[in-house]
C-alpha cells in the first residue's frame, strides 16, 4: 500500500492508545472546569439569594428602630404600647428595645428593665449575631441597633429565620452566615471566629448595606459527584468517540502512512500526474481556464487520493518538488495544442508556505510560461493554509517579482482559514476562492450564506476577482451568477479530468452550452 511506513513495533503499539485516551482526557477536563463553573455560578447565585433575604428581614429591624429611637429617654411605661406595636407590625421582629446612657432600660416585653449595653459588641456599631440571651439561652439571635449620640433603639430578630434561609435557599451548599468574628451555619449554633472555606466553589458574598456576609460552597467531591449524576451519556459518548478514535488511529496506522523514500521513488518514476478541474466565466459558462489537481498514478494502487500523500508531502518538504515536476508535466502536456486555448485561459495551481521560502518558484512560473506563446496562458498561483506563510522579505520580494511576470496570486479556501484575512492585509492578492461549504448552502444554512454573501461583498469592495468552486447545482450557478461572482468552478461544469480528456473536451466542446456538453463534462 502506498505511504506505508515501517515504525518502531513499540511506538506504532502506544499510539493508537495516546490517540484514544487523549480526547477521554481533554473532555474530562472540559467537563470537570464546566462542572466547577456551573457549581459556583449556582453557589454565588444561592449566597446573592440568602443575601437578600437577610437584608429584607433587617429592613424590617431598621424601620422599626428608626421609628422607636425618638422614643428613647421617655418613660418606659408611656412608650411600652408603641414598642410593642413595632413588634406586631414587622414580621421578623421579635422584640424591641430602647437604651440611654448605654443602659437598656426599656424592653418591649418585660417593661421597666435595667441591663448595660456595649456598643463594642455590635459591628459596626449596628448588628450583633448573639447565641442567645437570657430569656432563650443558646438560641440565635440577630440583633439590630440603630443610634443617636446617647440614645439607641434595638430590635432583634429570632434565629429561626435565618435558619431557614440558610436551609431552603440553599439545600446542597454549605451556607454560613457571618456577622463580626461569629458565624452560625446550618445547624443553627453561633461559633466564634471565621467559618471555614469551602473545598469546592466557594464563594463569599458580602452584603452592600448592613455589615455582614455570607459563606457557600460544597463539600469535597461534589463536581465528580455533579459529573457523574448529569453526564452520564456525555461521559460515556467520550468513551467511545475515545475508543474510536484508538481504533481508527491503529487502522491508519496499518492502512497507510507517507515515507520520503516513496515518494522520492514516485517522483523519480514521473507517477504525479496533472488533472483538470475547468472554470467558467459567467454569463456564457464557456471554459476561462482549469485548475492543476495532482494525482499520483501508482503502479500497484492505480490512483492515490491526494489526502493520502500531499499532506505528508508538504510535511515532509517534497511538496515543492513535487509541485515543479507537475508545472513542467502540464507545461509540455499542454504546448503542442496552446492553439486550443484563448488568450488569457488562466492555468492555476497550488502552492503552499514551503514555495515561499526562496526564489526558485520565480524560476519554475518563468519556465512554465515559456512554453506557451505570450499572453496565451495567465498562471494563477492558489495560496493554501495548511501552513502559515509569513510575510518575510523574501516572500514579500517573492510575490513582487511574480506580480511583476503576469503571474496572478489566488487565495484557496477562502472563509475557512484562520490567516486568511492577514493574506489580504499582508500580500497583494488577485482573486479570492471561495470555498465549495459555503456554495454548498445556497439555499439552506442562512449564517452560511450570510458569510457568502459578506465574501462577495468584500471582494467587490476590494477590486478582486472571485471564483466559486464545489458548484453542483443549477440552483447554485445562478444564485452564484446573479450576485456577481467572475468564474464558477465544480462538478456541474466538468469533474477533474486527465490531460487527454481535457484536450479532447478543449478541441470540440468548449464553445458549447451548458445543456450541450459532452459526456467528458457531465456529472
Amino acid at each position: 500500500m502506498p505511504l506505508s511506513v515501517k515504525r518502531p513495533a513499540r511506538w506504532r503499539a502506544l499510539l493508537p492508545w495516546i490517540i484514544g485516551v487523549l480526547p477521554v482526557l481533554c473532555g474530562l477536563v472540559v467537563m470537570y472546569w464546566q462542572t466547577g463553573r456551573e457549581l459556583h455560578n449556582s453557589s454565588q447565585a444561592t449566597s446573592a439569594q440568602v443575601v437578600a433575604h437577610v437584608e429584607r428581614i433587617l429592613d424590617n429591624l431598621s424601620g422599626a428602630t428608626e421609628a422607636l429611637l425618638p422614643l428613647s429617654g421617655q418613660p418606659c411605661a408611656d412608650i411600652q404600647v408603641a414598642m410593642r406595636g413595632e413588634v406586631t407590625r414587622n414580621a421578623f421582629v421579635r422584640s424591641t428595645n430602647l437604651v440611654t446612657g448605654n443602659t437598656l432600660y426599656c424592653n418591649s416585653l418585660f417593661g421597666d428593665y435595667d441591663e448595660p449595653v456595649d456598643p463594642a459588641d455590635y459591628t459596626d456599631g449596628r448588628l450583633w449575631l448573639m447565641d442567645g440571651n437570657s430569656v432563650t439561652p443558646g438560641h440565635p439571635l440577630l440583633v439590630y441597633r440603630a443610634s443617636q449620640a446617647d440614645r439607641a433603639a434595638i430590635a432583634t430578630v429570632d434565629g429561626v429565620h435565618l435558619l431557614t434561609a440558610l436551609r431552603l435557599i440553599g439545600p446542597d451548599e454549605q451556607l454560613q452566615l457571618q456577622v463580626g468574628d461569629h458565624w452560625m451555619g446550618k445547624d443553627g449554633v453561633v461559633h466564634p471566629g471565621a467559618p471555614s472555606v469551602a473545598a469546592s466553589a466557594a464563594v463569599l458574598q458580602p452584603s452592600a448595606r448592613y455589615p455582614f456576609s455570607v459563606h457557600s460552597g460544597y463539600a469535597a467531591g461534589k463536581q465528580a459527584e455533579r459529573m457523574r449524576e448529569h453526564y452520564p451519556a456525555l461521559l460515556s459518548l467520550l468513551l467511545l468517540l475515545g475508543g474510536a478514535a484508538g481504533g481508527a488511529c491503529r487502522w491508519q496506522l496499518r492502512r497507510a502512512s507517507s515515507s520520503r523514500a516513496e515518494l522520492d521513488r514516485a517522483l523519480e518514476a514521473d507517477e504525479f500526474l496533472p488533472y483538470f478541474q475547468p472554470v467558467v466565466r459567467k454569463g456564457d459558462y464557456r471554459w476561462a481556464g482549469a485548475e492543476v489537481l495532482m494525482r499520483w498514478n501508482h503502479p500497484r494502487e492505480g490512483l492515490v487520493r491526494p489526502d493520502l500523500f500531499i499532506p505528508y508531502a508538504e510535511h515532509s518538504g517534497q511538496i515543492v518538488a513535487m509541485t515543479r515536476a507537475l508545472m513542467l508535466h502540464t507545461a509540455q502536456g499542454l504546448a503542442p495544442y496552446a492553439a486550443l486555448l484563448e488568450d488569457g485561459f488562466h492555468i492555476s495551481v497550488n502552492i503552499t508556505a514551503d514555495h515561499c521560502r526562496d526564489l526558485r518558484l520565480l524560476d519554475d512560473c518563468r519556465t512554465f510560461l515559456q512554453h506557451f506563446p505570450p499572453g496565451r496562458v495567465v498562471l494563477t498561483l492558489e495560496l493554501t493554509e495548511r501552513k502559515l506563510i509569513e510575510a518575510t522579505p523574501m516572500t514579500l520580494e517573492l510575490f513582487e517579482k511574480l506580480h511583476e511576470l503576469g503571474v496572478m496570486i489566488a487565495l484557496d479556501d477562502f472563509g475557512t482559514g484562520q490567516s486568511s484575512l492577514n493574506y489580504l492585509r499582508q500580500f497583494k492578492v488577485d482573486y479570492l476562492k471561495i470555498d465549495q461549504s459555503f456554495v454548498a448552502m445556497i439555499g439552506g444554512d442562512a449564517l452560511s450564506q450570510h458569510i457568502l454573501d459578506s465574501i462577495i461583498e468584500l471582494s467587490t469592495k476590494l477590486g478582486l476577482g472571485i471564483v466559486a468552486e464545489g458548484v453542483e447545482t443549477e440552483t447554485q450557478r445562478d444564485y452564484l451568477a446573479g450576485h456577481g461572482v467572475d468564474f464558477q468552478q465544480g462538478y456541474l461544469f466538468a469533474r477533474p479530468m486527465p490531460l487527454d480528456d481535457f484536450l479532447q473536451a478543449l478541441a470540440g466542446s468548449t464553445r458549447l452550452p451548458p445543456d450541450a456538453r459532452p459526456e467528458i463534462m457531465r456529472g
